[in-house]
Parts: C-alpha cells; structure tokens; sequence
C-alpha cells in the first residue's frame, strides 16, 4: 500500500510517496503547519516533481553496491551524516552508511527515489530533501533564502526580520516577540522575493527549532511526551531532572536545546505560527549578558552582506548534491538577492541590544516592533 503527501508553498510543489504511512505522515506533520500539506492519492500523482521514500533494505544494499562498483565518487557531509556520491548515466546515485539509506536522482524531472533500512531514518531524509526539491524551484523562480528569524503581526501580515550571527538572540528574540502577540515565521531562515514594485514577500523555512528547555519542556517529557528526534539524548535527561544548565555540544561552541515540532508550538508554548507576511522592518541584534536592554536607530543603511544569505559559502548543512537547483546559488540568484538587500534596505532599521533578562528583553522588543 503506498501513501502519498503533497506539499505546497508558494508556487512550488512536491508529492512524498512510500510504502510506510509513518514517512508520508511524517512530511504531513512537519510541514504542515507552515505550508500547505494534503494526503492524495498514490495513484493520482502523475506528473511534478515526485520523492518516492521506501522503506527496502535490497534496494538500499544494491543502490550502494552500484556506488561502489568502481565508478568516481565524491564524499560529502550532508545534514551532518558521510554521503558518497556518483553519476549513473543521467542519474546521480549516493549512499548514506551512517542511515543505511541509498538515493537516486533524475534531476531533468526532479524525480528522487530514497530506500532505506530503517522508518525514522528515512522519515527525517525524506522531510529533508522534499524541502530541497521545493526550495530548488522556489530558488530557479527567484526567491532567496535569508539567514534571518521572522515574525509576523496578524492584522495585517507584516513581518520583522531579525539578523546577526549564530548565537546573537535571532531564536531568542522572535520566540519573544511570538509570546508577545506576534507569530512566528521563522527561527533561523526566511524564504523570500520581490513582489510588486517594493514589497518583500516571505515564507517559511520549516524547521524543528531549538529551544532554552524549561517547566514546559519537562511537564510535556514527565507526562510521556516527546519531542524532535533529533534532540540529544543529553537535553532529555536533564530536563527530565529539572536541570536547567546549558548544555554545550562537544566539538563546537554550540548549545544543545530542545528540539521541538512545528505543531508542538502552539500547542506546548501558546506561540501560533504564521505560513507568509511581507518585510517591514529589520532588527539588528547585540547581547551583552550583563548589560540593560537599549533600542537605538541604525544612522546609515545596513546593506545586506552575503553572510546574511544561506548559501554555500556560509553555513548550508544542505548542499545541492542532487542539482535540484539546477545550479542556483543554495541563497539565491546574485539577481534575487541583490534586489531584496536593496529593497530591504529601504525598510525601519532598528538596533536592539539585548541581556539575559526576559521580562526586560520582552519589553524592549515590543518597543522596538512598535516603533516598526
């Protein structure tokens, strides 16, 4: 029995099919929330780009037999796990040891065949590369991928962008301000495109976000709940004792958090999400842990740099290993991201200076989206 999902955003599409309901059930819940997300039917998927997801262990062994047959391959990391990479004919073909996964890609057609050994491993590359398929038609239809958190204000879909570099309060800040009434778009990467003669349209770039844990975390974990599997098993274990110390990954300055669903977001911690809005005003954020929280103007115009675009070259823990771009930058055409930093820039700009104090963070930042 093969079940199939269809995703949608924007003006890009792709349909998830297996022989597990748990992957196309999967796709349904991870997108869901922020894009649009359908059960159809298997038999009724004919034409598009399709991502066929099949829990087969011969397929797998064969798939990475044929990689390792003696032709060229090329070894990259993706999404953290070793892929092996190779072409067969007009096909790119790859295997993942550390999933037990094989693909095969016909990029002319965008069709993707995925078969692996185990359910969740598949679920979670399957969710991955159907955003891939989606973003390389977003991408070849000139939308750009912004290194930004984003909220929307309900009444009337416009959006404030927060920027700077990993660990400066972008997730901190539009979880705050989501709390305060806004919704969230986004945590860490923004969709967006020129639309009309000025506007920036935006849309989301479903993710699971990383969360500080607190009495929420634990009461949901301690009633048999649970969250992302992608969550380490540390970050449980110490919410679960009411340990609430940072928790720092081994080989990088980075904090282990509480993974948590989209769908878990209202749900769990009364924060409602928002599926598009268009660009109004850009936050720039600093944090001094012992230092008050300050709002000032930004005197010159903040010109957007490449690093404040996913691509490549900056941190993209997706490369395009199956062309799904046809060759588009992973942020956007030079085109797409030139005209929305320009546009952008003609936008509220806002300095905010945050600390480690909630309430008072809370209240400047509905200062600052106030002022915007």
């Amino acid at each position: 029995m093969i079940s199939a999902t269809r995703l949608e955003a924007a003006s890009a599409a792709v349909n998830v099919l297996s022989n597990r309901t748990e992957v196309t059930d999967w796709a349904a819940r991870y997108f869901g929330q922020w894009w649009n997300a359908s059960a159809v039917e298997a038999s009724s998927v004919c034409a598009g780009p399709v991502l066929l997801a099949d829990v087969d262990p011969t397929e797998y062994a064969e798939l990475t037999l044929r990689v390792h047959d003696g032709r060229h391959t090329e070894e990259v990391e993706y999404a953290r796990h070793r892929m092996l990479v190779a072409r067969d004919g007009e096909d790119i073909i790859a295997t993942s040891p550390d999933e037990s996964i094989g693909y095969r890609c016909t990029p002319s057609t965008g069709h993707l065949v995925l078969s692996g050994v185990g359910v969740m491993e598949l679920s979670l590359a399957a969710a991955r590369l159907a955003r891939e398929v989606v973003r390389g038609q977003l991408l070849r239809e000139g939308w750009a991928v912004l290194h930004a958190s984003a909220v929307v204000r309900p009444e009337d879909g416009a959006t404030l962008l927060a920027f700077e570099g990993k660990g400066a309060g972008k997730t901190t800040t539009a979880l705050l301000l989501a709390s305060a009434g806004w919704q969230l778009l986004a945590n860490d990467r923004v969709l967006t495109r020129p639309t009309g003669e000025r506007d920036v349209e935006v849309v989301p770039w479903p993710s699971a976000a990383a969360l500080g844990w607190g009495a929420a975390a634990r009461a949901h974990l301690q009633e048999g709940g649970t969250f992302h599997p992608t969550q380490h098993d540390a970050v449980t274990d110490a919410v679960l004792a009411g340990d609430f110390t940072p928790l720092w990954e081994d080989d990088r300055p980075r904090e282990r958090k509480v993974q948590v669903w989209p769908d878990q977001f209202p749900d769990l911690f009364g924060v409602d999400l928002a599926s598009g809005g268009h660009a109004a005003g850009l936050l720039f954020l600093l944090v001094e842990a012992e230092g008050s929280p300050h709002i000032s103007d930004v005197t010159h115009v903040h010109k957007l740099s490449d690093a404040d675009f996913m691509s490549g070259a900056t941190e993209d823990r997706y490369p395009d290993v199956f062309e799904l771009a046809h060759g588009t930058d992973g942020g956007g055409r030079r085109s797409a991201r030139d005209e929305v930093s320009a546009r952008l820039a003609a936008l509220p700009h806002l300095r905010v200076r945050l600390s480690h104090d909630v309430s008072a963070n809370t209240a400047a930042l509905r200062k600052a989206a106030e002022a915007i």
